[in-house]
């Protein structure tokens, strides 16, 4: 079979595709955004597969349905745990939660092989667009100060970081430790206003007050509240950084 994935991270993208290896799938193309899929398949001939992820960097992957007529079998791959994610079902092959496992993954491509393909239903798949829009991001966060629990409003973190295995995220009143991983937080987070800029930090939009070109071809944040360590667009991100910001 031949598959693209379509997928804005891309550790993520490499690790599927090292596991894909296993199974005689020529990748033809890794792709990360709703504007790069849809302009690759306008020249190329689809897939028999698309492995998709549901949040891209520009957008939800649902947007590229209203430019392009999709024929190909498509597995989703989401980290939306919390999500109703198997409204998904209907159309798709299946879907699968990352991190992306090996067996489940095995299971997704013998359902693809046997299963015949479905006409995409676009009027089903604009009401699952405006109920995954009305996803209720988290907004607020608990946090323990001695022997107090204190809430802290989301649009009050400057951003979340890790350090030493532990999640933190930072105010102008200081730092408070959670216990949410980054991964998780970005499925919990508003992608309109959070983003991970690298392996160790989640920023928010509204905090940030410099951005400063970098060494080899990277970004330097400055935020209004958190000063302790350099904040680095990683290279890989710095793209999707400028797609977000604008």
């Amino acid at each position: 079979m031949k598959a693209i994935i379509i997928e804005d991270e891309l550790p993520s993208a490499r690790r599927l595709e090292r596991l894909l290896q296993d199974f005689e799938i020529e990748i033809l193309e890794k792709l990360n955004s709703v504007k790069a899929s849809v302009l690759w398949f306008q020249k190329n001939k689809q897939p028999d597969l698309i492995f998709l992820d549901v949040q891209l960097s520009d957008g939800l992957c649902f947007e590229i349905f209203n430019q392009v007529k999709i024929t190909s079998k498509i597995i989703f791959t989401t980290a939306f745990s919390n999500y109703s994610i198997k409204a998904f079902d209907y159309n798709s092959v299946s879907y699968l939660l990352k991190p992306i496992n090996k067996e489940k993954l095995k299971e997704a491509i013998l359902k693809a092989k046997k299963v015949q393909q479905k006409e995409i239903d676009f009027e089903q798949f604009r009401k699952l667009v405006s109920n995954y829009k009305s996803y209720n991001y988290k907004k607020s966060f608990t946090i323990r100060v001695g022997k107090k629990i204190k809430i802290i409003n989301s649009d009050n973190i400057a951003c979340f970081y890790s350090f030493e295995n532990a999640t933190f995220l930072n105010t102008s009143n200081g730092n408070y430790i959670i216990n949410n991983s980054l991964t998780s937080l970005e499925s919990d987070l508003d992608s309109k206003k959070f983003f991970r800029v690298n392996r160790t930090f989640i920023v928010r939009k509204d905090f940030i007050k410099e951005i400063i070109a970098h060494s080899n071809s990277r970004l330097k944040l400055i935020l209004i509240s958190y000063s302790e360590t350099e904040i680095i667009v990683s290279r890989e991100r710095v793209k999707d950084f400028k797609s977000w910001i604008n």
